[in-house]
């Protein structure tokens, strides 16, 4: 290759090193993630009550999966712990509660569903609002906590994969834009002072 060859193609690789730099830029952009923001907990008629918000970001490939009719389960998971000086922390509660988001290409609308109850939306957005906003999500029963003890609760939201059917299974586990979940929000507490938290966020 002659010296008077070289600047050519030097101009020709730039604008594509550029277009796959973007483009991979474009890619990170689009990965999916949960984060948990203003978790409290409140005290209820029948106990203490969990309300958080979530930010949910779906990929392209989730997104395209819903379309196609594959249902996705997102779990949230709350523990309560107490600390001891003396042993382990003692695990108060654990509980988790599965929504199930899903598309029905009859009707075309979405659904959400949480038990036996459910709710139909024009949009994946709008399913995806009221999937984001936890509220009053009975976790303790009353009178399960010592007001003169402090605790540590926890909370999370997740994809799970072990839901879905086995031959999405495989192929999931094996690709990181179904790896889905939040960091564990964590903050303390005690029953006589249910302020909001200023809580902490823990690596996965």
């Amino acid at each position: 290759m002659t010296d008077s060859f070289m600047p050519c193609w030097r101009k020709l690789l730039s604008p594509l090193l550029c277009g796959i730099l973007l483009l991979c830029a474009a890619a990170g952009g689009q990965a999916a993630d949960i984060s948990v923001r203003n978790p409290v907990l409140a005290p209820g008629d029948e106990g203490y009550t969990l309300s958080a918000d979530f930010n949910i970001n779906l990929n392209a490939r989730l997104d395209d999966a819903i379309a196609r009719g594959v249902t996705l389960y997102f779990v949230v998971d709350f523990e309560l712990t107490r600390s001891r000086w003396y042993w382990l922390d003692e695990e108060v509660v654990s509980r988790s509660q599965t929504f199930q988001l899903s598309y029905h290409a009859l009707t075309r609308q979405y659904r959400l569903s949480s038990g036996a109850l459910h709710q139909s939306f024009a949009s994946l957005d709008d399913a995806q609002r009221i999937l984001s906003r936890l509220r009053n999500w009975l976790v303790l029963d009353r009178g399960s906590l010592r007001p003169d003890n402090t605790y540590q609760a926890a909370v999370r939201m997740r994809l799970d994969l072990s839901q879905m059917p086995k031959t999405f299974q495989v192929n999931a586990l094996a690709n990181r834009d179904w790896n889905l979940s939040s960091d564990w929000a964590r903050w303390h507490f005690t029953p006589s002072e249910l302020a909001a938290p200023v809580f902490s966020v823990e690596g996965r």
